[in-house]
């Protein structure tokens, strides 16, 4: 999967202007990427400043080269967690086997990366707030295409008028609903539901993670550091996606409650601790699957075209790559219908690659009856004999074509 390098003609971009939603991750590295080759960029996000904490993300394979191309690599190892082991436990709490993080999710030691979400955030608009413009507090309203231009009315009444815009805005994109219709149409449902939230670290833990298993439920606490927050995730099997929850926050304790209620270990203080978090995050785990990325002078990028949901765990990563990609189209085709469609040709392989980890075994960490956890659990024992696991092809599946000059 080697797309053809093409070399990067500034002129011909340079008056381009190109609306970006979304400042999570796919949005500010388009933005850097489209800045650099000459693109006049504006990035609104409707959050009112940038998104800090957030649950940690890994950067592979693919992705790697990417932030190292972006010049930020040395930054992200400084912030990389570093975690020494992940303990799992039985269902009445006992110890299974304490592995090593890389070995358990795949990574390659001393090259992947696992970091805060809201530390990368930070890395890459600190590497793009000189360059691009950004519009905090604010959203897409209407848009409206013509063979010209995107006409767009921002929530705050603000008209703007691009050549093109983008969607990076998350797996509930307002820009592809806008776009392409309803999300159930192209949402499919893995069978999960999950919260996060952080709760006080009363078990001394540092730089670990801590997961009890039974039929259906998991309950994790992850410490990123030696201090006094943890991470707390509780995800469970859930048959048919409960959207009325997805509206709901009351509802959404709820159901967790009921979900986990008689469960061991130290569950029930996670519960009561979800109970009173001000920073609960639930959602459903689902992938994007649509047939085709963009619409006109629009397109999607990330979770907004092609979500792989967290059980792959290269929700972050398919950002990243998606939006160098995509601007490295965009910098050599003037046209941006056939830029889109370079997009797409050359990125769509790598992303079905990622997206099939889930029936390829990615699932295998939260086992919905006693026998597939059994299997799971022999699988675990047996990983404690070997050595760190080499990289999943799909995490490296991609050679990045090259811009005419690298910074």
């Amino acid at each position: 999967m080697t797309p053809t390098g093409l070399s990067m003609d500034v002129s011909t971009t340079a008056k381009r202007t190109v609306l970006v939603s979304g400042a999570s991750i796919a949005g500010p590295a388009l933005a850097y990427w489209l800045s650099r080759s000459g693109f006049a960029v504006t990035v609104v996000e409707k959050a009112s400043t940038l998104r800090d904490g957030g649950y940690p993300i890994d950067i592979r394979g693919t992705a790697t080269e990417v932030v190292r191309r972006m010049g930020i690599l040395p930054q992200l190892h400084d912030t990389h967690i570093h975690s020494h082991r992940c303990t799992f436990l039985n269902p009445d709490g006992s110890e299974l086997a304490v592995l090593s993080p890389d070995a358990v999710v795949g990574s390659v030691k001393g090259q992947d990366l696992e970091v805060r979400r809201g530390d990368l955030g930070a890395i890459l608009y600190a590497l793009v707030r000189g360059d691009v413009e950004f519009l905090f507090n604010d959203s897409i309203d209407t848009l409206d295409q013509s063979v010209h231009k995107a006409e767009v009315t921002f929530h705050s009444g603000q008209q703007r008028t691009f050549d093109l815009v983008i969607g990076a805005d998350g797996l509930h994109s307002h820009t592809r609903g806008a776009l392409f219709g309803p999300e159930a149409q192209f949402h499919r449902y893995l069978g999960y539901c999950f919260a996060i939230f952080t709760m006080p670290n009363t078990f001394g833990l540092s730089r670990e993670l801590m997961m009890w298993n039974a039929p259906g439920q998991a309950a994790a606490l992850y410490a990123v550091g030696a201090d006094n927050e943890l991470h707390a995730f509780l995800n469970f099997h859930q048959p048919e996606p409960p959207v009325d929850a997805l509206r709901d926050p009351d509802a959404q304790r709820d159901l967790v409650a009921t979900a986990f209620a008689g469960a061991g270990w130290e569950v029930p203080g996670m519960v009561a601790a979800m109970r009173d978090a001000d920073d609960l995050f639930f959602d459903t785990a689902g992938q994007i699957h649509l047939p085709r990325w963009s619409s006109g002078r629009v397109a999607l990028v990330g979770d907004a075209a092609y979500a792989p949901s967290f059980l792959t765990g290269q929700g972050s990563s398919l950002a990243l790559v998606g939006a160098y990609m995509l601007a490295h189209a965009l910098a050599t085709n003037p046209d941006h219908t056939a830029a889109f469609a370079a997009y797409e040709r050359d990125v769509r392989e790598f992303v079905a690659m990622n997206q099939a980890l889930v029936a390829n075994g990615a699932a295998t960490l939260f086992p919905t009856t006693m026998r597939a956890l059994e299997q799971r659990n022999t699988i675990l024992r047996g990983l404690t004999t070997m050595p760190s696991a080499t990289a999943r092809p799909a995490h490296s599946a991609l050679t990045l074509p090259e811009f005419a000059s690298m910074p």
